[in-house]
Order: structure tokens, then sequence, then C-alpha cells
């Protein structure tokens, strides 16, 4: 793992596949994840480009920040994923769920200019359901399983892939999973997408019951340039359950913005 130090914390990241060519592309975790979400797509089975994946603050081996769930939470992890971009060259920006909340707002609110965004599993508003909310402040375990239930996270992944999606969750920790998803239910740029006029794809699990697929439409419509693709027989973290798919769309935009 390499780092880099912004606003007094030390941001921890994955990089590989330096000599692949192409632009570097920065891939962003959601809620109660890390970097290694991303395995698949920076390792060698990966879209072929030079790959980065950080721990946001709080997450992994990246040091904690303390703001209250919300607009502030965004903003700092805004501020991870610009300082490790400008320490990586990194062009494009690839988010997860909460990961794709924090990309729009590094577009909208800091001067990085990406050439490209990936938005998976995420949308322009996310809503978190009330009983899960409730559960992150009362029985995290509770929560766990609710996100562990069907066409949510997964739809149909094996038990070592639920396990260990389950065992990463639980290492975040209640506070920072609880955070991350009131910072999302908080997010909405609903009026803002006007702004973004970066090259953009929307990509999603056809089961996806936290982001659904109108989430991605929505994006696809409202962004000046923006496509949309949907990954078969999976869920919000399809990039895990239907790797090949997934890669597949995402290297074909890659090869649409390298030129």
């Amino acid at each position: 793992m390499q780092s880099t130090e912004h606003d007094g914390r030390t941001i921890r990241y994955r990089e590989t596949q330096p000599d692949a060519g192409g632009p570097t592309v920065l891939y962003v975790h959601g809620s109660g994840a890390t970097h290694r979400v991303w395995a698949v797509q920076y390792g060698p089975d990966g879209p072929a480009y030079p790959a980065v994946a950080l721990d946001l603050s709080g997450h992994g081996a990246s040091d904690d920040v303390g703001t209250e769930p919300g607009p502030k939470t965004l903003s700092a992890y805004a501020q991870d994923v610009t300082a490790v971009a400008r320490a990586t060259d990194a062009e494009v920006l690839v988010g997860n769920s909460l990961g794709g909340a924090v990309v729009q707002q590094v577009v909208l609110e800091t001067d990085l200019d990406p050439s490209g965004l990936v938005l998976a599993g995420s949308g322009a508003k996310l809503t978190v359901l009330e009983d899960l909310r409730e559960r992150l402040t009362d029985d995290f375990d509770r929560a766990v399983d609710f996100l562990h239930d069907d066409d949510r996270l997964f739809h149909d992944a094996d038990d070592r892939t639920v396990d260990r999606s389950r065992s990463e969750m639980r290492d975040a920790g209640r506070a920072v999973t609880r955070r991350d998803f009131l910072t999302c239910h908080a997010f909405d740029v609903r009026d803002r997408l006007d702004e973004i006029d970066v090259p953009a794809l929307a990509v999603v699990g056809e089961y996806d019951g936290l982001t659904p697929p109108a989430y991605h439409e929505y994006l696809a419509d409202r962004l000046s340039d923006c496509t949309y693709a949907e990954v078969e027989d999976a869920a919000h973290l399809a990039m895990v359950e239907r790797p090949t798919a997934f890669n597949r769309a995402v290297a074909r935009f890659l090869e649409s913005v390298d030129g």
C-alpha cells in the first residue's frame, strides 16, 4: 500500500498495472467497504489500464476524519479522492454507491478535471431506507444482515463472497458504516447534474434493490454525456458478483475515453 497526506491525515491506496498504458483509473469504494472491494478490477483480470484503489478516511488503513454524517463527510471523502488522484495522475474516477456520490462531489466542488466518470450502483440522490438507518443506530448486526438479504448487495453470490463482504463491513464498524449511509441519505445533486459535463457511464446490477436501474437511467437521461449499462444476474456490488461483465462494460467506456 502507498499513501498520501492531506489536511493532517494519511490516505492509503493500492496502485497496480502502472505500465498498462492509457488513462489511470481511480476506484472509490462504497459504504462500510475498503479498496479490496475492487480487487478484480485492479488485478490482472480487470480492465487493462493503470489502476488505483483507495481507502477513504476511516476505512481500511487510512486515518479517520472527525466529521458528522452528511455534507462535511462527503467533502472530506472528496478531498481524499482528489489527493490520491493528484498523487497518481488518475484521469478516470470510478465510484460505487457512496463512492459514486463522492466522485460527483469531486467534479462539482473541486478543481480536479477528470476525463471520465463511472457511476456504479449509485445515483444523483441516494435515499437510505428508514429501517436500515434505524438498524445502523440500534443493532449493527441486524443492519449487516439486512444489507446481505437477497437483491441488496448481492443477487446470487456464493457463500464465500457473501461471508467476505459481511466480515469487511463488520471490520469497518458501526460508527463508520453508519456515517457512510447517513451521508448517502443526505446526498442529492439532482438539480446540479447539468454542471457535470464529463463523459460518464452509469452501470448497475439488474437486481440492485439499493440503487435500482431507474437511478442509472435517470443519470443517463440527465447528464450531458452518459451511457447506461446493466449487468445481468447481479445486484448492488456487480463488480464483485459478476466481475467479467462489469469489467467489460467499464473497459468499453475506458476505450472511448482513451480515444
